[in-house]
């Protein structure tokens, strides 16, 4: 299983670097990997994804609070959130293919940031889930290069669970 750490650390060198070093020698993986300023000046956020099971996780908490610098450590994954993430993807557009792609960016509300002669640069930002998709459908089209930021997430104020609105959305 995939889980969703959300840690608050104190915005000072060498944090990251310590917690890359724990991971490392714990055997641990880090699937993706987010850093950004939090709400407070001079606290960022570190978004994860980590595979395992929850006796891993537990294990990895501890270990992360015991480190210099963490101010909390949350597992964010079974708790309803906001989750993001942005891709870039440049691909091989000819004239004739143009159509189909931009009317797969259309549905996924996608945007070109930029183009060549045979070439696109495309834009989105959604849910792991929706970013996944279009990187597969994509695909066809022959991806030349992909940048992809790791998921960030909050947790839901309304606590209303991200399935369910899906599937709200689904119907309408």
């Amino acid at each position: 299983m995939k889980y969703t750490l959300s840690v608050l650390v104190e915005d000072e060198a060498g944090v990251l670097t310590r917690i890359a070093g724990l991971f490392a020698r714990r055997g641990f993986n880090i699937e993706s990997l987010a850093v950004g300023p939090a709400e407070q000046k001079g606290i960022s956020r570190i978004t994860m994804v980590v595979p395992g099971d929850d006796r891993t996780v537990e294990q990895l908490t501890k270990q992360l609070y015991k480190l210099v610098n963490i101010l909390k450590v949350d597992n964010i994954t079974e708790i309803p959130c906001v989750e993001r993430e942005l891709i870039l993807v440049k691909i091989n557009a000819s004239t004739s293919s143009r159509p189909e792609i931009l009317s797969i960016l259309q549905v996924f509300r996608a945007k070109v940031v930029d183009l060549s002669e045979n070439l696109l640069v495309l834009e989105l930002t959604g849910d792991p889930g929706k970013v996944a998709a279009i990187q597969q459908l994509l695909q066809k089209f022959g991806i030349i290069e992909i940048a992809r930021t790791g998921k960030i997430a909050l947790t839901r104020t309304s606590k209303v669970n991200t399935e369910f609105l899906k599937s709200i959305s689904m119907e309408i």
